[in-house]
């Protein structure tokens, strides 16, 4: 029998993490190399993608071991994490092709942490 996922704490509707949800968007995100997204679709996907982020973000810290300097691993899941947080935090993108961009990379950060998520909860 399956354990249903953990809830995270710092969410105020205490939500629980889609997994399924959280891939499906990535793949949107990541397909729309393939084609021309309306304004509204980027702004949609990149609207999701930001709160899947903030959601993985939190339960990955709060998952992950105490640091400790000398543990090269930790360092790097931490300076990831911190580099994750200055993405989100650079605002929406002016433009098209920028927006387009942006969308991509936070799909990008979204499929590393969704990994690392996975990875630790055992699928």
């Amino acid at each position: 029998m399956k354990t249903p996922p953990k809830a995270v704490p710092s969410l105020p509707d205490r939500e629980r993490i889609a997994t399924e949800t959280i891939a499906a968007t990535i793949r949107r995100a990541l397909h729309f190399g393939a084609g021309r997204p309306t304004p509204g679709e980027l702004a949609e996907v990149e609207q999701l993608l930001r709160r899947h982020l903030t959601v993985l973000l939190t339960e990955v810290r709060e998952a992950a071991p105490p640091q400790h300097p000398l543990v090269a691993e930790e360092c790097q899941m931490a300076s990831r994490c911190r580099g994750i947080e200055q993405h989100m935090a650079e605002g929406h993108a002016d433009g098209p092709l920028a927006a387009h961009v942006q969308v991509h990379l936070l799909a990008r950060d979204c499929q590393w942490l969704l990994a690392h998520y996975t990875a630790r909860a055992g699928w």
